[in-house]
């Protein structure tokens, strides 16, 4: 089983992944829903944190010297991949923002690994909808002597359409001029758990599957 069957599996077992019908912020009406707040105890964050460093593995090798969370969701996910990358072999450093500036001893606008110009890093965030967390964060690197950021990692990819034709992410990705990566596509999960009983349940029957291919019809990108 690879790590990407693997983390499917955990989205179910942490019930991060739910199917049913939910309202997004966006206002469309999904057949799935995916909260990574539950990953909410020490076993789960820790696990949460192997799949980031596998993924950032995948795509990155060792090019990187430190992992990058805008607050407040991306301060475990870039500390437990950090020591996910120990347990490895592969030591590197993590870093998160401040939401609120200090204003006594250390006024830096960040915690964690010092940052120069050379300093390569992997963002990590939950999702990306429109991207302004990640702004943000660029803006503050750039005052944090603008190290290079090598792209970013998030968990799940919903393959929908922005304000174009186009996926969200390759959206929000030609306007940072970063790659983005997931650790899965929502295209992954309905392949794998189509028919798949896990606890005796299974997961994405036939009709569950049609609700997710009209959903992906009406509101899914082109490419």
């Amino acid at each position: 089983m690879t790590y990407k069957k693997e983390f499917i599996e955990f989205l179910i077992e942490c019930n991060a992944l739910k199917f049913g019908e939910f309202e997004l912020k966006s206002g469309r009406i999904a057949p799935y829903f995916i909260n990574t707040g539950m990953f909410d105890t020490g076993r789960k964050i820790k696990k949460l944190g192997f799949f980031y460093a596998k993924a950032l593995q995948e795509h990155f090798s060792d090019d990187f010297d430190g992992i990058y969370g805008p607050a407040y969701k991306g301060i475990p996910l870039c500390i437990s991949t950090a020591q996910a990358l120990s347990d490895m072999g592969k030591e590197r450093g993590y870093v998160f923002n401040r939401k609120e500036a200090k204003t006594y001893a250390d006024k830096s606008l960040v915690v964690g690994m010092a940052l120069t110009h050379a300093t390569r890093l992997i963002l990590v965030d939950d999702v990306i909808t429109s991207g302004k967390a990640i702004r943000e964060s660029l803006v503050t690197l750039k005052s944090c002597n603008n190290p290079v950021v090598k792209g970013i990692v998030i968990s799940v990819n919903r393959e929908e359409r922005g304000k174009t034709e186009q996926n969200a992410l390759k959206e929000v990705e030609q306007i940072l001029g970063i790659p983005i990566y997931s650790i899965v596509t929502i295209t992954d999960i309905k392949r794998y758990l189509h028919n798949k009983t896990i606890d005796n349940k299974i997961i994405i029957d036939n009709h569950m599957l049609a609700r997710i291919d009209a959903y992906l019809e009406e509101y899914g990108a082109l490419n």
